[in-house]
């Protein structure tokens, strides 16, 4: 695999949360823990704690303006994300592949003995 796993970045979108937060931001260009609560069944608290586990993920960048800080997602680290699920899902696609071949020849082999013993 040529891309390096980040655990940090595996664990900031592992959790639905911040998935459905980084799908508001995204879509909305950006928001507050403020804004973003109002979309989300959690409290504010709970939207700001989020969001620091992403911006500890670099997957979100701020900015404080007034008594709110704006939150945007940075793209190159989303690109990064991107970039790790796809290896991670090629690796995986090789390994089922492999999985199927070893099967196919299992149950070719079953249904010869059972041929012959017939």
């Amino acid at each position: 695999m040529s891309t390096p796993i980040d655990d940090s970045l595996w664990s900031a979108v592992g959790d639905p949360t911040r998935r459905q937060m980084l799908d508001l931001l995204l879509a909305d260009g950006g928001g507050t823990a403020t804004s973003l609560s109002t979309h989300l069944p959690v409290t504010r608290q709970a939207v700001a704690k989020h969001l620091g586990v992403l911006d500890r993920a670099g997957l979100v960048h701020s900015e404080q303006s007034g008594r709110e800080r704006h939150y945007r997602v940075d793209d190159a680290q989303l690109a990064r994300a991107v970039a790790q699920l796809s290896a991670v899902g090629a690796t995986w696609d090789a390994r089922l592949q492999r999985i199927k071949r070893i099967a196919e020849t299992i149950q070719k082999s079953a249904d010869q003995q059972q041929r012959e013993g017939d």
